[in-house]
């Protein structure tokens, strides 16, 4: 109760983004060397906007008008669709739907930004977002023909559209860093072998595949970046000829995508905030022969000093919604970055963790709705 007082206090005060394919019948493409975000609109969730009409009555009861027009303008910027078990498999036909609506409506090309996030034995060191999936009960043969085929086959049905997909976060940091934790030293053959089919079936004219690279706290030291792009390529080794435009970052965390104000615990890394982290494993990756294109989730970020530790993930107070989705390298400064993007949508829980009275992950949390307006990044407010 105290946690929600806070959060309430917080967003009244209002602070300044190789094998055949095993998909549809398709060759594999050759990887384009164009940024799929440009001259696109990153799709707006209406699912997610409407969730958030909750939020914006929250604040109209208090009066809060500068508030509730903040959560206005979040409603109509754009985020990526969860995708996160079997049943979940409809949000993609919604999603296209909407999509396509959208893209007549406004005649403006709509690039369609989703997560596939069903792998077995999913969040191996953590548990908060466990999914429906086991290694033990023909999880992977399931994932493959149930999960990941439908979902490739819906996308190769909607060429009208362009999308954007991010493919399983957290696996590949689990790979690298949490081996010692007996359960992910069982699950790391299954995530290669289930992703490395993902990437193949996603081999598609109107796809730009992400393979999810954590976050700049995670791996992006000095003695794990290598690693990391060690473990990138033996993924990508067991999907070849299938290739990927590049990989996404900070997908569900907080971090700056440039820090303003350093944290002591980022001190001796090369990668405090996740513009540093793209620049500092790129180099790691181009030594593999990989691509060095990044998009960098700053859906959610938190304030300087939120966080005592990098391993604070969980419902980080205070944070707010961060740097609009946008491919401007005036904004950027980094080459090497595709776009910013808002991937995880803010609003919804990370766990029953962080604060008290946090809801389950991927439950809506108003009151955490509410802090993340009131402490929006200045571009949304003037967006």
């Amino acid at each position: 109760m105290r946690a929600l007082s806070l959060l309430a206090a917080l967003s009244a005060a209002g602070a300044t983004v190789t094998a055949s394919p095993v998909g549809p019948a398709h060759a594999p493409r050759a990887l384009s060397d164009s940024n799929p975000f440009v001259g696109k609109k990153l799709f707006a969730n209406p699912k997610w906007a409407s969730k958030l009409e909750d939020t914006y009555k929250a604040f109209t009861s208090r009066g809060d008008s500068e508030n509730a027009a903040v959560v206005r303008k979040v409603q109509k910027i754009g985020s990526f669709v969860w995708v996160s078990s079997r049943s979940g498999l409809s949000e993609i036909d919604e999603a296209i739907q909407a999509a396509r609506a959208e893209q007549s409506r406004t005649g403006q090309k709509q690039i369609v930004g989703l997560v596939m996030y069903n792998i077995p034995d999913r969040d191996c060191s953590a548990g908060e977002s466990a999914g429906e999936l086991s290694t033990k009960n023909d999880g992977l043969r399931i994932y493959k023909e149930q999960f990941v085929k439908p979902y490739a086959a819906k996308l190769a049905a909607a060429k009208d559209l362009q999308f954007a997909v991010v493919v399983e976060p957290d696996s590949l940091g689990n790979s690298v860093t949490n081996s010692a934790v007996e359960f992910c030293k069982q699950a790391i053959p299954t995530y290669r072998e289930g992703i490395a089919f993902a990437i193949k079936s996603l081999q598609l004219d109107n796809v730009a595949v992400y393979l999810d690279a954590a976050n700049g706290g995670w791996l992006g030291w000095g003695d794990s970046l290598p690693k990391a792009a060690n473990e990138i390529a033996t993924i990508l080794s067991m999907a070849s000829p299938a290739k990927v435009r590049g990989f996404s970052t900070n997908v569900s965390n907080y971090n700056p995508y440039l820090a303003t104000k350093r944290d002591s615990f980022t001190l001796g890394s090369p990668s405090y905030d996740e513009s540093h982290y793209a620049s500092s494993l790129a180099p790691y990756l181009q030594q593999h022969g990989l691509p060095a294109h990044f998009i960098i989730d700053q859906g959610r970020v938190a304030y300087p000093g939120a966080r005592k530790d990098w391993g604070d993930w969980c419902n980080v107070n205070p944070a707010g919604f961060g740097h609009i989705p946008t491919t401007d390298q005036s904004v950027l400064q980094n080459s090497n970055v595709d776009a910013i993007v808002w991937i995880k949508p803010g609003g919804e829980s990370d766990g029953q963790c962080g604060l008290t009275g946090a809801p389950i992950a991927g439950a809506w949390f108003g009151g955490y709705a509410e802090m993340l307006t009131g402490n929006a990044d200045a571009s949304v407010k003037n967006s």
